[in-house]
């Protein structure tokens, strides 16, 4: 082939699995016209000693979909690209030792049932019949995934990438970028073999991306960890058994003593998930070389022993065999152990499909993925557990490390809803942190800002553990129980510091958001909600819009929305306007409930009896603050924003005038039972572009009356077809458990939407969802079923709008 081409469309960076898949899928969506750039051979990075496994389990349902995508792509891929492949589909038994893990296990079936798959939660006495050599004194049950299994991971690179030249596209070896420039229009890639013009580029370069990224003025949050496996020798009892049954074991995998177990030819490959565990190239005496292709770390297996024993204990037959080889390799992580796919933050026509833990299982989807990022602008399924925009830059060297260590350390633990995890904490603090951490307020972190969740009285066990429970009525309950009581019947105060806060000031800029959102902009001295959709009409984010004065917008978000939509703000910004974000300078309490007018009276000159949905400028304790006359919790309140400096005074005011009439503190606990009560939507829970604006029932938002606005076009054919799916708030007979985030709706056997936030309403005393359900079915008092952890339970849709306070005659006040 001739050498480095002068220019191309993309440039990918890369050339493991998932720069291969990259390149794949531009090609498959038409982008020919494509170049990967490798500074060696390819899979020379963690491709090449990876294990190979394929799983489609994940507790995430995007993650999942991503997978199961894959797996689909790897079943045909070689008959497709016209290359041999070595895929073995063995199926997977997954062990659990508790109660608890068993829970986890019927969670994940159901959202394996509601994407297409027919996985099976297995009793002790039904292991067996699935792996015979087994021993399952002490497990409480399994999992059994049809899907799982191994593949060459070099196989795998090298038919992406045939199938990639195939379509059109270039891969160059070698080939290392030393530089690169943006000209304004195009990015210029200097590599020893001359410069490469391209559009756009990716930057797939594994466990060397921050490298990669240091070139873009990025800084990639990640670290690197080693990781081992042990490849044992030929074993004659499973070599016969194999020979008589004519397939493989399945892989299995002790998810609750962390490590992996698969029939490797006759003999087997351990994996384990040690803790402790070690992290490389992190300190200054252990430097990333500048070349580690097709290298491996020396052998470190004093810190396995005790899972190679258990591992031996649980297969006997394992210690029959000889150790063969150990693989110790490099393997990058994010702080949170998802990997990297989507808009490079802050950089012009960059993009990441980097940092993967479990690259090959994710390569299939992540060039799906990353394919429509670039030649789309969007995805088809909502990535968020993905997008680099997640992170917002307070993540430095030892954060991530700390993060990344805890992640491994834990690669199987399981995501209880109310844990929080204690690596990397206290990042950033509110100005009154102090206070409320002596009122004893348990923290957990939102973009690295500690949040109060809830309050614990002397007695309250705030022990980790007692965190590590998918019941609903763990030690916090009764605490978020009187904390919503006082909301409800006197006035409750929520410290809230890291609201993402950004100020659009110039000509025009009402005439520019107009066309940017789905509703109206308020006038001056107003707010409101506003609701941005893509070109899909589907939902993207949800702002609070205060109108500061003619030219100038104040546009508040959810705090892990800082740089996902200022991104999205500064890639629409119109010409002559000027976007500040003003995020660290100002900190909020909400003040809320039927008392708190009475409460801000003793403190403020402020107009009290402006209607809701208005803002003033007033002062307390002296300070400055923005009054806005909005409540998340759904009872009559205002925001108090402040500036950080200020912030202590106006609490310490507050918090004094506030005891003659009850004022207690409450948590993000308890403000989400008081939002789901509301049918308050949550980001990325409720809104997402999984679902529309009109699926989830923002219609009143939509100013039909605009001659246009993004998304308008989809939304009105939309309109005239049917919405597909509708927003339904539920009273559920949950039991003990509450339904987790994507629990499966079913009516008469068939799936039929899906619960996206529910939680026990302490207000009106039952367990509510919120959730997209069929449209045919979004009636009221139709009544359909929820699985909640594997047992289905009866849901009732309730009349359309809140189930606490209706009419909003409390909200109104």
């Amino acid at each position: 082939m001739a050498g480095l081409p002068g220019s191309a469309r993309v440039v990918i960076i890369g050339g493991g699995a998932v720069g291969a898949s990259c390149l794949y899928h531009l090609g498959l969506a038409g982008w020919r016209d494509c170049v990967l750039l490798e500074k060696n051979e390819l899979t020379a990075g963690s491709t090449w000693h990876a294990a190979g496994n394929v799983p489609t389990f994940s507790s995430s349902w995007s993650i999942m979909n991503m997978q199961r995508y894959s797996a689909g792509l790897y079943r045909g891929l070689g008959d497709a690209v016209g290359y041999p492949m070595n895929y073995n589909v063995t199926g997977s038994v997954r062990l659990g030792h508790s109660a608890e893990r068993l829970l986890e296990f019927r969670r994940v079936a159901g959202m394996g049932a509601a994407q297409g798959m027919d996985l099976e939660v297995l009793g002790p006495d039904e292991i067996a019949a699935r792996y015979p050599f087994v021993q399952t004194a002490g497990l409480s049950g399994a999992l059994y995934d049809p899907y799982d299994g191994d593949i060459d991971p070099a196989q795998l690179t090298q038919a992406l990438a045939k199938g990639a030249r195939d379509m059109g596209a270039h891969v160059e070896r070698f080939c290392p970028v030393t530089q690169a420039a943006w000209t304004g229009a195009e990015w210029v890639l200097t590599t020893p073999k001359g410069e490469i013009r391209a559009e756009y580029v990716v930057n797939a370069g594994g466990y060397y991306a921050a490298e990669v990224g240091r070139m873009f003025g990025r800084r990639v949050p990640m670290m690197v960890m080693s990781h081992q496996y042990l490849l044992f020798d030929t074993i004659p009892e499973l070599e016969a058994w194999t020979k008589e049954v004519g397939h493989k074991l399945p892989l299995l995998r002790d998810v609750d003593s962390s490590y992996y177990l698969r029939q490797e030819k006759m003999g087997f490959n351990l994996g384990p998930y040690e803790n402790p565990c070690r992290a490389h190239w992190a300190t200054p005496d252990d430097p990333m070389p500048e070349d580690f292709s097709f290298q491996l770390f020396p052998d470190d297996l004093e810190r396995l022993e005790w899972h190679i024993t258990d591992a031996m204990a649980r297969v006997p037959l394992l210690a029959e065999a000889n150790l063969q080889k150990v693989i110790n390799g490099p393997i990058p992580y994010t702080p949170d152990g998802n990997p990297l796919i989507g808009p490079m933050p802050g950089v012009p026509n960059a993009f990441e499909a980097c940092v993967f833990t479990f690259g090959i299982c994710q390569a299939g989807g992540a060039g799906k993925v990353l394919a429509e990022w670039v030649t789309e602008g969007a995805t088809e399924w909502d990535m968020w557990s993905c997008d680099p925009r997640r992170f917002t830059g307070f993540e430095d060297h030892d954060y991530c490390v700390a993060k990344g260590m805890e992640v491994y350390g834990h690669e199987y633990a399981m995501q209880f809803p109310h844990h929080v995890w204690p690596a990397g904490r206290m990042k950033k603090l509110s100005p009154v942190q102090d206070r409320v951490a002596a009122l004893g307020a348990q923290f957990g972190p939102y973009n690295g800002w500690e949040r109060a969740l809830w309050y614990a009285a002397d007695g309250d066990d705030t022990s980790e553990a007692a965190q590590q429970t998918w019941a609903r009525e763990g030690p916090w309950f009764r605490a978020v129980k009187a904390e919503c009581a006082a909301v409800r019947d006197a006035c409750g105060i929520l410290d809230l510091p890291g609201f993402s806060r950004f100020v659009i000031r110039g000509p025009g800029v009402a005439a520019w958001l107009a066309q940017q959102i789905t509703g109206r902009v308020p006038s001056v001295g107003r707010l409101g909600l506003a609701y941005f959709a893509d070109d899909k009409g589907r939902i993207i984010t949800e702002m609070s819009v205060a109108r500061l004065a003619e030219n100038a917008v104040l546009l508040i978000t959810a705090a892990t929305a800082q740089a996902h939509d200022k991104d999205w703000l500064q890639r629409h910004l119109g010409s002559g306007l000027v976007l500040e974000d003003q995020t660290d300078a100002w900190s909020t309490q909400i003040v809320t409930g039927p008392k708190a007018r009475d409460v801000l009276a003793g403190v403020t000159d402020a107009d009290l009896t402006r209607p809701w949905l208005t803002w003033q400028e007033a002062r307390i304790a002296g300070e400055e603050v923005l009054l806005m006359r909005v409540s998340f919790a759904g009872e009559l309140g205002w925001e108090v924003h402040s500036r950080v400096g200020d912030t202590p005074g106006v609490w310490d005011a507050v918090w004094r005038a506030g005891q003659a009439h009850g004022l207690r503190p409450f948590g993000m606990f308890a403000l989400n039972s008081l939002r789901i009560e509301k049918g308050y939507r949550a980001w990325k829970g409720d809104l997402s572009t999984d679902y529309t604006v009109l699926q989830g029932g923002l219609e009143r938002f939509v100013d039909w009356g605009k001659s246009d606005f993004r998304g308008r076009a989809a939304l009105m054919a939309e309109q005239q077809a049917g919405v597909t799916k509708r927003f339904v708030t539920l009273r559920i007979d949950a039991g003990e458990l509450d339904p987790p985030y994507m629990a499966t709706l079913w009516h008469q056997g068939v799936v039929v939407g899906e619960v996206t936030s529910a939680g026990w309403g302490h207000r009106v005393g039952a367990c509510l969802g919120l959730g997209m359900l069929r449209a045919d079915l979004a009636v009221p008092g139709r009544v359909v079923e929820v699985e909640v952890f594997g047992e289905r339970v009866r849901a009732e849709v309730l009349p359309e709008g809140p189930a606490w306070d209706a009419a909003n005659a409390r909200l109104r006040g």
